[in-house]
């Protein structure tokens, strides 16, 4: 074995924010020690992984299979094998169970060993978090040594909750604070997480310098963005945003205690570009992290579709998706052309198919159950219906996955057909409100964000963001028929969904109240379409499934 070597008055830190897979130990383990090579070439005494990160972020209920939790135990005593070089320690998350229960753990290596393991504490258990469900709380941790500098761990929550962890370690000898996070992105986010930090470094008196996890699961998007702050409360380290990357922290020992020196300071993305490159990254993984070779989507000229077909462009590539527009005798020609040109822009593949022959042949089979009946919203649905079906056609012929495109503003009202314009395996608007999507296309028009494939100039037209929006299901229809003008349902649909606002409040923001007692109405009785939506991109504070889950079956209303 290898004697370890001390570092008494520097120290330099690597910092790995890559993009695991859940459940791909063999391929998470070969990103951790391709990260721990590169940390060695740039002469890196320690490499800092983030949590969970062998197992992928968050493992849910595979942690709840023993032979799992043994598959990862022997990628982390593979990986410290690896350190018996004399090259850099290894700060690894990974899950791990003894005969008191199960945890989600950090190993450290270094000579060849596991030196030292740490259990999270503070176990999350709200929102998107559900921890208490397949962990046991840890036992309070004490700082580790390596190679003479006493480091305290805190996983994740321990940094965010209130149970004391920071304190502890600083009370008990850490002279730094490296904390593995898999904290997932939601607007302005970033902001939240220096906040915390900044307020434990002036709670310990340490600097801290905080790794996160990168990458799409399932709704969530880890969007990395890995920091250092020193105890003047300043940021001194700052990784790029939605980027793999392994970069290097300097540390020294001063006379007042380490200090991370002036290092890098990437750029981090303003709202608009932050929310596009999420549901990018997050629509990007969904589909390559399970093996679709391509993805189909129905191009109707609106909005919606179109700003999807750009994403999946910038995603995957123009030749990975397939658009289709699917005409009735309802659509435009406005429609057609909007349609068409923003395929041609994208570059990506456009077919045209028709449903009016299938959509005269149900109408056709059901002439006689619907004898003596007005035609009217059942019928509008089958042209969707129609729609759904071929798109799942040419899904099951093809191997593509549908992307489907409806945006929060709809889900949140039931504005949607199940089984028509929902069906689809995955869809990145899902969290984005009705004018989230204009401002995102307005923005896309303007600029190609780091890591797109698609084309540069206007790949939305104009025309698309101008007119107004209509499902095309009869004639000379608008949205707002049957829906408030959108710039009022979003405000309102905010204070319901991510405020919990009472109505009361909501009149009292200026909105017409048999208004806001209808879209509240409207809000509970589409949770039943919901549930059989979509998995989508998480965007906001407060996304359907995750971290909304109101009963289908709910008679409560605000009525004050």
């Amino acid at each position: 074995m290898t004697t370890q070597k001390t570092i008494t008055n520097s120290l330099r830190i690597a910092v790995a924010q890559l993009n695991p897979t859940v459940g791909d130990v063999v391929g998470n383990l070969a990103k951790a020690r391709e990260a721990h090579a590169d940390a060695a070439r740039h002469g890196a005494d320690l490499l800092l992984l983030t949590e969970l990160f062998i197992s992928g972020y968050p493992p849910e209920d595979l942690v709840l299979k023993p032979a799992f939790l043994k598959t990862c135990r022997k990628a982390i005593d593979q990986l410290a094998a690896d350190t018996a070089d004399g090259g850099p320690g290894i700060i690894i998350g990974f899950p791990r169970q003894d005969e008191t229960g199960r945890y989600n753990s950090i190993a450290v290596l270094d000579a060849g060993e596991v030196v030292a393991v740490r259990d999270k504490v503070d176990l999350p258990n709200y929102g998107e978090f559900d921890e208490k469900r397949v962990f046991d709380q840890g036992a309070m941790p004490g700082p580790v040594n390596f190679r003479g500098v006493r480091l305290g761990i805190p996983i994740c929550e321990d940094i965010w909750g209130e149970l004391g962890v920071c304190e502890t370690l600083a009370e008990s000898g850490a002279e730094i604070l490296l904390s593995p996070n898999g904290s997932p992105y939601y607007r302005d986010k970033i902001d939240i997480r220096h906040q915390i930090v900044i307020k434990q470094v002036i709670e310990t008196g340490l600097p801290m310098l905080y790794a996160n996890q990168l990458g799409g699961q399932d709704e969530l998007v880890f969007d990395g963005a890995s920091f250092a702050v020193n105890t003047d409360k300043l940021l001194a380290f700052q990784m790029s945003q939605f980027e793999e990357a392994v970069s290097i922290s300097e540390w020294t020992r001063e006379e007042g205690g380490w200090v991370c020196g002036k290092g890098l300071m990437s750029r981090l993305p303003e709202k608009e570009e932050a929310d596009y490159r999420a549901c990018m990254i997050g629509l990007r993984d969904y589909v390559n992290k399970n093996g679709f070779k391509n993805v189909v989507l129905g191009l109707s000229g609106g909005i919606d579709s179109a700003i999807c077909a750009a994403l999946a462009v910038d995603a995957l590539g123009e030749e990975r998706l397939r658009t289709v527009m699917l005409p009735y005798r309802y659509t435009s020609s406005d429609s057609f052309k909007d349609a068409e040109d923003c395929a041609k822009a994208l570059g990506c593949r456009y077919d045209v198919v028709a449903i009016e022959e299938p959509v005269q042949g149900f109408l056709t089979a059901l002439s006689d159950t619907f004898e003596g009946t007005e035609s009217g919203v059942t019928e509008e649905n089958l042209q969707s219906r129609t729609r759904g079906v071929i798109l799942m056609a040419l899904s099951n012929k093809f191997g593509s996955m549908v992307v489907t495109t409806g945006n929060k503003s709809e889900m949140s009202v039931g504005y949607a057909t199940l089984y028509g314009d929902m069906n689809g395996g995955f869809n990145p608007i899902k969290d984005l409100y009705k004018m989230q999507v204009y401002a995102l296309s307005r923005w896309r028009n303007t600029t190609v964000p780091p890591g797109a494939l698609g084309p540069s100039g206007e790949v939305i037209p104009k025309n698309i963001i101008d007119k107004a929006p209509s499902a095309e299901l009869r004639p000379n229809q608008t949205d707002q028929d049957s829906l408030p003008p959108y710039p009022v349902l979003d405000d309102i649909l905010e204070c319901l969904v991510e405020k919990e606002m009472s109505t009361e409040e909501i009149v009292a923001r200026g909105h017409d109240e048999p208004t806001v007692h209808r879209i509240e109405h409207l809000l509970y009785i589409a949770e039943y379409k919901r549930r059989q939506s979509a998995p989508g991109v998480k965007i906001t504070r407060k996304n359907f499934g995750r971290d909304r889950r109101y009963p289908i079956t709910n008679r409560y209303r605000d009525r004050g």
